[in-house]
């Protein structure tokens, strides 16, 4: 008998199903952290290589976002959607690297090959900033008022971190565990005193 592809990849997998984690990341008054980086690293296993690029691009003499998180290799490319010339540039030891004076998009994306947080500026307009937070799971989000939900986890154990803005120190994390199906919430309360 032959069975549909969906029914056919459940039976094959013995009905297991994905897990996921609800996470809030919130400060020491309870108020929500803002695109705060959350991601859960597998314990015991390789994750797959990123599947695809990513994109920070400059609008307004801004980088928009002002947060990218990706996965360990993934290539980022950096359009110029302004009408004046920009020069990015990162002396971070994740990834150090600069792109000459350009408009436009320059041809070959910028591959964060490295764990890290990787502080981007320009060396022509010194208020642009942002981050490139580079994680080595492909299970990763972004909070929006303070909550991200991380989802597709296969069961195991997993340590969840989380990474933001005027983070001093290491980033906070927890140990869990989860079975297949599983749906937890999880908090990080911050003092960012």
């Amino acid at each position: 008998m032959r069975w549909p592809p969906a029914v056919a990849l459940l039976l094959a997998t013995g009905g297991a199903s994905a897990a996921s984690v609800n996470v809030a990341v919130l400060d020491e008054r309870g108020a929500p952290i803002a695109q705060a980086v959350v991601y859960a690293i597998p314990e015991g296993r390789r994750p797959a290589p990123p599947v695809r690029g990513a994109v920070l691009d400059q609008k307004n003499r801004a980088f928009v976002p002002h947060v990218l998180a990706v996965q360990t290799g993934t290539s980022v490319k950096f359009p110029n959607s302004d009408n004046v010339r920009h020069q990015v540039y990162s002396f971070s030891p994740a990834k150090r690297f600069q792109l000459p004076l350009y408009e436009g998009t320059p041809a070959a994306p910028v591959v964060f090959d490295k764990p890290g947080v990787v502080t981007l500026g320009c060396n022509i307009h010194d208020r642009m900033s942002a981050y490139v937070v580079v994680v080595d799971t492909p299970h990763f989000g972004e909070t929006e008022k303070g909550r991200v939900s991380l989802q597709g986890l296969a069961e195991g154990r997993y340590t969840l971190r989380v990474w933001y803005a005027g983070l001093r120190g290491e980033a906070p994390s927890q140990e869990l565990t989860l079975g297949a199906g599983d749906a937890r919430d999880v908090q990080f309360r911050i003092d960012r005193k």
